[in-house]
């Protein structure tokens, strides 16, 4: 359940189809061969489980198919955004910029490190950071920029780099551009180039609900800068003979799967994609709701789908929206992301007095109904029924103004 609570319905025990799918990319018969080839080869007492040889096989085909020349591999998303901050040295007073509509995650972890966490709001169009709003925020203070391509849009990283290049730190000069594509893995930028392949750093999430995923937990760090590469490499397993690290290996049998997995990404991001247009066709002619750019050339990976209610169904009504949805129709949604100040403490206590008005505004119209391209046609009528239905009966009683 996500740790925020007033982001799913209270109406769950009713649900046909869940707030939200516990598995983003799914298995077939080669990753199903894949792991019963291993458990064969890794029962000899010869071979066991040490996990160099397929996870450096993994990394390679990643840096590969992303176009960057490294990738090291990690036991989660989570673990290998820490060891890139670790790698910054952060002190206080240093500042991470990041975009108010966030996973709760990449926040913490910058906090955590002992940097000032600054937000900034977020473009009101794929609710991707704002590069004016950043330039507004940045200082001479700035360490790093975290941009995520939220919810499987990719953001132009060009104006980022910009304006990292006009705004360097006095010591450690220009700003670094980590990228989280923890819902974007097989994304392109507007540029033509794969997700992970532009930034400093790129961190990819394989965890369950990911568009690929290897047993439910797993990431991965794309990079061009070989002494980043190479000490993420030491950080990740006990700080080799030299340093501090700790154990963040990914395991052989993540790898393996990882490996057909990733063969196959293209293919499942192909899926989401046709069925997110689909739903975004079937519901076009709905004038109450702001429906997702339509992004061709995985542009947009729709990790969800994202419905924004009128202005004046804000908050109440779109809550309404959801309890209606769940209790009559049987149909999950979820509010992916609140900004992360509106409920967890840590955060709320960390930015003081910072707010993102945008972003409140805009994520108090935000809904977004369970899609996964797995759901059968027949279901995914039936959703998308529900949504028409269901939102005619809230404008009954709520005109929009």
């Amino acid at each position: 359940m996500p740790t925020d609570r007033a982001t799913v319905p209270r109406f769950a025990d009713r649900l046909r189809w869940p707030v939200e799918p516990a598995q983003g990319g799914w298995y077939s018969a080669a990753e199903h061969a894949a792991v019963s080839a291993l458990l064969a080869e890794s029962n000899d007492w010869r071979v066991g489980w040490k996990p160099a040889a397929g996870v450096a096989a993994f990394e390679e085909a990643f840096a590969a198919y992303t176009g960057s020349r490294f990738a090291v591999a990690f036991n989660s998303g989570g673990t290998a955004l820490e060891m890139l901050l670790h790698y910054l040295q952060l002190e206080p007073g240093d500042e991470v910029i990041s975009c108010a509509v966030n996973f709760v995650g990449p926040l913490i972890a910058v906090i955590g490190h002992g940097a000032r966490l600054v937000v900034a709001e977020p473009e009101p169009h794929t609710l991707n950071l704002d590069p004016a709003d950043t330039e507004r925020v940045l200082s001479t203070r700035t360490r790093a920029i975290v941009v995520t391509h939220w919810n499987g849009a990719v953001c132009d990283l060009s104006p980022f780099v910009d304006l990292a290049e006009q705004h360097p730190h006095p010591v450690h000069g220009p700003p670094r551009i980590i990228v989280d594509a923890a819902r974007a893995c097989g994304g392109r930028a507007p540029s033509g180039a794969r997700v992970g392949a532009e930034g400093w750093a790129t961190m990819f999430s394989f965890e369950s609900k990911k568009l690929m995923t290897t047993f439910g937990q797993g990431g991965m760090i794309t990079t061009d800068d070989p002494n980043l590469a190479e000490r993420l490499h030491r950080l990740r397993t006990y700080g080799g003979t030299q340093e501090w690290g700790t154990n963040q290996l990914m395991t052989k049998a993540q790898a393996a799967v990882g490996l057909v997995q990733l063969s196959r990404l293209n293919e499942m991001n192909d899926a989401r994609t046709a069925r997110a247009h689909q739903r975004t066709t079937l519901l076009r002619d709905v004038e109450e709701l702001t429906l997702p750019p339509t992004l061709d050339d995985h542009q947009h990976l729709y990790y969800r789908h994202n419905l924004l209610v009128p202005q004046s169904w804000a908050g109440p009504g779109r809550d309404e929206l959801m309890e209606l949805l769940a209790r009559d129709y049987g149909v999950g949604s979820i509010i992916s992301d609140r900004p992360a100040y509106l409920f967890h403490r840590l955060v709320r206590d960390h930015l003081g007095d910072q707010r993102c008005p945008r972003a409140e505004s805009l994520t108090a119209r935000l809904l977004c109904p369970c899609l996964h391209p797995r759901i059968p046609a027949a279901d995914e009528q039936q959703i998308t029924d529900a949504i028409r239905h269901a939102t005619a009966r809230i404008a009954r009683t709520r005109p929009v103004t």
